[in-house]
C-alpha cells in the first residue's frame, strides 16, 4: 500500500460529507468486499457520473500466487491509483462516483460478455448470456490476451498458472460484471430523470505514449467512440479544455473507449459518455506511488471537465447531431 502524502485525503475522509448517499454492490470473488461502491451526488449536484472501472485493488488471498508473474503483472493491468483522482474530483464538483474494487485481473468491466478467450478454459467456455447472443467468441481484444478475463500481457506472456473453469467465469460475471453495469445504468437514468440529461466520464490511466514526430507526446486521450457516444459539442469542449491545459491532447487514438461507452453512451436519449485516459506519469512517481501535486492537478482537471460538459449541455437544446 502507498504511504499517505502530506495533505492528501484518503477514501472515507472529506469525501463522506460531499456525497448524497453510498451503496455497495456485487462481491469480489474470494473476499467479503463489495465489487463496487456508488457514491451519489447531492440534490443540487451535477448531472455527471465519474466511473473508475480499472483501479480495483481488492485481491483475494491466493490470486497473486496464482499468477505467473504475481504482483508486477497485476499492477500492470491496473489503472494504478487513478481512483484517487476520481474520488477527489467527484467530491470537489459534486458528481456521482462509481468505483470498482474488483481487480481487472479478475474481470475486465470494460469488455462485453462475449469477449472471451476460449483457450484459457480447462473445458468449455461459459455459455453465451442473453446479452451476447449472436456475438462471436474470440473478439479482437481477447485474441490479444486482454478480453473479459485477461490472459496475456506483452513482454510477460501467459498470466495464469492454471486454466479457468466456466463455473468460475459465470460466478465472476454474475457477481461483478452484471451488477456493475446495472448500477451504472440506474445512476445514469436517475441523473437524466433529475436533470434532463446525464454525462458519464469513464476514467482511466495509461502508460506514457511515444512522441509523434516533433509534437510532444499526448498526456491525455479523450475517447467518444469516434463520435457515437456523446454530442459533438461535448467532445469539442473537452478537447478545448485539454488543449488549454496541456497543449496536445489526443482524440480517439490510440484509445477511443470500449464496452462501457458502447453500452451506456446514448446521446439520442440524452445520456452522453466520454472516456478520459491520463498518463500515469502525471500523478505517479518512478516507483508507481501517488504524488500529492500530481493527484491534485489531475483532480482539478477532471472536476473542471465535469463542470464544462455540464455547462455545454445546459446551454444547448439540440443534441441530434451527437449520434450522426
Amino acid at each position: 500500500m502507498p504511504q499517505r502524502n502530506k495533505g492528501e485525503s484518503w477514501p472515507g475522509e472529506r469525501q463522506k460529507a460531499a456525497f448524497g448517499g453510498i451503496e455497495s454492490g456485487g462481491s469480489v470473488p474470494g473476499t467479503s468486499r463489495p465489487a463496487f461502491t456508488m457514491h451519489r451526488g447531492g440534490p443540487s449536484a451535477l448531472p455527471v457520473l465519474i466511473a473508475v472501472p480499472h483501479a480495483g485493488r481488492a485481491y483475494a488471498p491466493g490470486v497473486l500466487e496464482a499468477m505467473r508473474h504475481g504482483a508486477p503483472a497485476a499492477h500492470r493491468l491496473e489503472d494504478r491509483f487513478v481512483d484517487l483522482v476520481g474520488r477527489a474530483a467527484a467530491s470537489d464538483c459534486g458528481a456521482s462516483l462509481l468505483l470498482a474494487h474488483v481487480p481487472r485481473a479478475i474481470i475486465d468491466l470494460n469488455r462485453d460478455l462475449g469477449d472471451i478467450d476460449r483457450g484459457m478454459f480447462s473445458g468449455d467456455p461459459p455459455v453465451p448470456r442473453p446479452e451476447t447472443t449472436g456475438m462471436p467468441y474470440q473478439q479482437p481484444r481477447s485474441a490479444r490476451g486482454l478480453g473479459l478475463f485477461p490472459r496475456r500481457l506483452p513482454g510477460m506472456g501467459e498470466l495464469w498458472r492454471q486454466p479457468m473453469t466456466s463455473e468460475e467465469a459465470d460466478r465472476r460475471i454474475a457477481g461483478v460484471h452484471v451488477p456493475y453495469h446495472l448500477a451504472l445504468d440506474a445512476e445514469l437514468d436517475r441523473l437524466r430523470e433529475m436533470h434532463g440529461h446525464a454525462i458519464l466520464i469513464d476514467l482511466h490511466s495509461m502508460p506514457s505514449l511515444p512522441k509523434q514526430g516533433r509534437a510532444p507526446a499526448a498526456t491525455h486521450v479523450l475517447g467518444d467512440r469516434f463520435g457515437a457516444s456523446c454530442a459533438s459539442a461535448l467532445s469539442g469542449a473537452a478537447m478545448e479544455l485539454l488543449a488549454r491545459s496541456f497543449g496536445s491532447p489526443a482524440y480517439n487514438r490510440p484509445y477511443a473507449g470500449g464496452y462501457v461507452l458502447d453500452r451506456h453512451g446514448r446521446p439520442r436519449r440524452d445520456i452522453h459518455a466520454v472516456q478520459l485516459e491520463i498518463d500515469r506519469a502525471r500523478y505517479l512517481d518512478d516507483q508507481g506511488q501517488p504524488m500529492e501535486g500530481g493527484v491534485a492537478g489531475e483532480t482539478r482537471l477532471v472536476a473542471r471537465l465535469a463542470e464544462v460538459l455540464t455547462a455545454v449541455l445546459r446551454g444547448s437544446s439540440r443534441y441530434s447531431e451527437a449520434a450522426e
